[in-house]
């Protein structure tokens, strides 16, 4: 039976638990049994149901992997080079990072103060406040589910771009024009094969997570540097570098807009790949000494991925080739062309490989966060299916909520089959509810619960409010980038239907909000239970 459908009993003022995987606030369990995160967390109202056993390395890169700086920056450069031009791309993203910094500091305090699984969800809901808690977290809910599934999804596409665009490099009789059915079939065909290999591996044993943990970041640091040193290396010897004045300076208008917003266009790019970094939130529940580590990771590997970017960013602008000739290779993915030209066949195929492999992993760590975001929130009865989603397996793994996004995830990729616009435009809209998410927490720490959590084990101490306060504006500014049209002037094909998207999840939120009765939704009892532990600390 759902979650959504049981009603909790009222046990001595308190609310007893009507799912398997809450705990009665009012039970005595034996606390010498338990550790501290395990105490913790049975405070909050949860049992403890997930193996916990990943220290800081996987906490720290179930955000890294997740984020994978390098494969972002190659999958979107031509977009955003486009927008501004060099002088725009490379500033831009250095701003980006500033305030990257700034609002995953921000969150990582939150998480320190609240390790649960849900994450971004739990967070939004108590920065609302025991007024607007409810409304916020259902809201998160369905805006953080949905964005990582979409990206979930989003990255077997372009894994499979730059596989079919070997079809460009070997002169193969296969046309690559998305506009043809021919060309999205196979796509749709290689992007599902893509979907089952990377979220296969969510279904191994927990324990093996260790070993593709350290592969995938293994294979983030092997792209970063055969990009940072032999790309160099055969660019010299093929068709040259760009000079300084060029990479510093130049600028570009490909998206047509006026030449202010073209500029701010830049951001859409530069936004899109450093978010994600609450991953390491979403693995809290499985993370030993929670309130540090989990919180240490969002921090840092929000720092690290920021900060191998940008030497590749510059090392980019130096070494692809010039705008006219960029924006003319025929190929799914540019990049396949251009390691062509420079390192040859079988060098570019080698590099190709390592784009692939790093895409599948990133899609499995991915995963691996998605899949526990999705299992505590139904955890809570705010998804429909909620009881059965939550059930935990033998192997304390949220199985089935691996399965709900292995699903979903493939019939987002059956969009490929409708026309080009329709899996972009799901694609466009990934990004747009995680950044407004963070904007909302923002906002309700700053002007709704201001005085909440202001001892974590992980603090920012006097710069709490500040940094609040800029996270809150930064990310509305992102928001407003990331709902504009890339591309003018505004048809129908270049229409960006990410607020139409992003209005349609806000509705599912209100609507389960408004139909699923209050009491019915735990949190609203463990939110007070929060508080109260908050109170008893000072």
């Amino acid at each position: 039976m759902s979650a959504t459908k049981q009603r909790p009993s009222v046990v001595d003022g308190g609310i007893a638990p009507s799912n398997a995987l809450q705990s009665d606030f009012n039970a005595n369990d034996d606390g010498d049994s338990m550790d501290a995160d395990e105490r913790y967390l049975r405070a909050l109202g949860y049992k403890q149901s997930l193996h916990r056993q990943w220290k800081f390395f996987e906490s720290f890169a179930a955000s890294f992997a997740a984020l994978y700086s390098v494969g972002g920056i190659r999958t979107t450069f031509t977009i955003g080079v486009g927008a501004g031009g060099p002088a725009a791309y490379w500033s831009s993203y250095v701003i980006t990072c500033v305030f990257v910094f700034i609002t995953a500091a921000v969150l990582a305090e939150v998480c320190s103060a609240l390790p649960a699984a849900g994450s971004i969800y739990f967070w939004a809901a108590e920065s609302g406040g025991r007024r607007y808690g409810r409304l916020f977290g259902f809201i998160v809910a369905w805006w953080s589910t949905t964005a990582w599934t979409t990206f979930v999804a989003s990255n077997c596409q372009a894994a499979a771009n730059f596989l079919l665009s070997e079809i460009t490099v070997f002169g193969l009789n296969f046309p690559t024009d998305p506009t043809d059915i021919r060309f999205r079939a196979v796509q749709w065909i290689v992007s599902e094969g893509f979907l089952f290999l990377a979220i296969g591996m969510n279904y191994m044993d927990p324990k093996t997570y260790k070993t593709i943990f350290r592969l995938a970041t293994g294979i983030i640091l092997l792209d970063f540097v055969l990009n940072m040193i032999w790309l160099p290396i055969a660019v010299s010897n093929s068709y040259g570098f760009h000079d300084a004045k060029y990479v510093f300076t130049q600028t570009y208008n490909e998206t047509g807009a006026p030449p202010v917003w073209n500029w701010m266009l830049s951001f859409y790019v530069t936004a899109g790949i450093l978010v994600g970094f609450e991953a390491s939130g979403h693995i809290s529940e499985e993370t030993q000494n929670a309130s540090v580590v989990a919180a240490r990771g969002i921090w840092w590997s929000a720092v690290a991925s920021a900060l191998i970017g940008f030497p590749l960013v510059i090392l980019f602008l130096f070494c692809l080739p010039d705008l006219d000739t960029l924006y003319g290779l025929g190929a799914p993915q540019p990049f396949v062309e251009i390691y062509a030209m420079t390192l040859g066949r079988g060098g570019h195929v080698f590099m190709n490989v390592v784009c692939i492999i790093g895409l599948i992993f990133n899609t499995t760590v991915a995963g691996v966060a998605s899949s526990r975001l999705i299992w505590a929130v139904a955890r809570d009865g705010v998804l429909p299916f909620s009881g059965w989603i939550s059930k935990v397996s033998t192997k304390k793994e949220p199985k089935n909520a691996i399965i709900v996004m292995h699903v979903v995830a493939s019939l987002l990729l059956c969009t490929i089959l409708a026309s080009p616009v329709a899996f972009s435009s799901l694609v466009s809209a990934a990004g747009v509810p995680t950044i407004t998410a963070y904007a909302l927490i923002a906002f309700g720490r700053f002007f709704l619960t201001p005085r909440k959590f202001q001892h974590s084990p992980w603090s920012l101490g006097k710069w709490t409010r500040p940094f609040t306060l800029i996270a809150l504006v930064w990310n509305l500014y992102l928001a407003a980038v990331l709902f504009s049209p890339l591309y003018f002037p505004v048809t129908g094909s270049t229409f960006n239907y990410s607020p139409v998207i992003f209005g349609a999840i806000t509705l599912c939120g209100l609507l389960t909000f408004w139909l699923t009765p209050e009491d019915q939704w735990l949190p609203a009892a463990r939110l007070g239970k929060v508080h109260q532990l908050e109170a008893e600390y000072e």
